[in-house]
């Protein structure tokens, strides 16, 4: 199958059938309430800077699609959705764009309609392996980016009939990556998180920033069991919820280097929580996906306002004035996210009483 011909297919399945793995561990943190917050809810901010550029709030849309003509109109919505609201986005992976010119504008559209947002650049590492850092080189100038994103998806690449399983050589050729781009580096889990011994490598190499992409958003292997047949397709079923939780991901990383969670934040509050614990910024995909598909440029920027309207909330409750006091607050964390914390070695008490760090 072409790239293009998969990167609709992909939209299709995303948008028809269920996805999404279980379990964030979002639910095992609770964000203490302060009944008294002493601050007027209009003087709580959002406002953040993340290389280079300021944004209104510590939200991504998440890359997501272009490589085939009809997702060119859903690159181009997001784009003007992000621009008007302040925001930033990332756009698919770009191998079918490098591959076929023809289709190199579903990606583009993005910076045409979004000037001034934070724009990210996206491949995945199986390619960089196969091209090099021209390939790299090539993704960035295709959307004049602020950013790019070295996807790893060796789970998805597992269970996808037409999957390259050859990982070999990787953090070299990210080395050689960071070395080389003029550009910020980020490299991105997509549904299976990063561990922290993962994020010190990375972090030895150069990158810039984690996007953790743990699981508990879209599951790759889910996506995938929806193309795949016979034993493969079983084995897909197997890994539908295969992966670090995205909380656990953000738990043990947040020291290491800046983090954007994403995996399964679907509210304002869950990206309170994620940021309370240490991420930098948060983002989605699926969410806004399906808004811009069935509502256009308005039902994205609403998803937007719902997702800030639940942070400031989150962020008044707590008496939190700027986003980086919630990492300041005392938190109380249970369940599988306290049991994982202990047994990697964490102070929990500690984590509880404060997240602030100063790389």
């Amino acid at each position: 199958m072409r790239t293009s011909d998969r990167k609709i297919d992909h939209i299709r399945i995303c948008l028809e059938e269920e996805v999404e793995s279980e379990y964030t561990g979002f639910d095992d943190i609770m964000l203490i309430h302060k009944a008294l917050p002493e601050i007027d809810f209009s003087e709580v901010r959002t406002e953040v800077e993340f290389f280079g550029k300021k944004l209104s709030a510590p939200i991504l849309i998440a890359s997501m699609t272009g490589g085939h003509p009809e997702t060119k109109e859903i690159n181009m919505k997001l784009a003007m959705a992000v621009e008007e609201m302040g925001i930033g986005m990332g756009v698919g992976s770009q191998r079918a764009g490098i591959e076929d010119e023809s289709v190199a504008d579903t990606f583009a559209v993005a910076r045409e309609f979004a000037p001034k947002a934070f724009i990210y650049a996206n491949v995945g590492l199986p390619q960089v392996l196969k091209h090099g850092v021209e390939f790299v080189e090539r993704a960035v100038e295709m959307v004049d980016a602020d950013a790019v994103a070295i996807h790893l998806n060796y789970l998805q690449e597992a269970i996808q009939p037409e999957g390259d399983l050859n990982a070999k050589g990787g953090l070299g050729v990210i080395e050689e990556v960071c070395s080389s781009i003029n550009v910020p580096v980020i490299v991105k889990e997509t549904g299976a998180g990063i561990s922290r011994e993962i994020a010190i490598m990375l972090k030895s190499a150069g990158v810039d920033a984690v996007d953790v992409g743990g699981r508990g958003g879209t599951s790759w292997s889910g996506v995938e069991v929806y193309r795949a047949e016979g034993v493969t397709r079983d084995v897909g079923i197997d890994f539908w919820d295969w992966g670090i939780p995205t909380a656990f991901c953000v738990a043990e990383c947040y020291d290491v280097m800046p983090i954007i969670a994403t995996g399964g934040i679907r509210s304002g509050l869950d990206l309170a929580k994620a940021i309370a614990i240490g991420a930098e910024i948060g983002s989605s995909a699926l969410p806004f996906l399906r808004a811009v598909v069935e509502r256009g440029v308005e039902g994205v920027k609403e998803l937007v306002e719902y997702y800030v309207r639940g942070l400031k909330t989150a962020m008044f409750l707590t008496g939190c004035r700027r986003i980086e006091d919630l990492r300041k607050i005392p938190i109380f964390v249970t369940g599988i996210l306290k049991d994982w914390l202990e047994i990697r070695g964490y102070d929990v008490r500690k984590f509880c009483l404060s997240r602030e760090v100063r790389r």
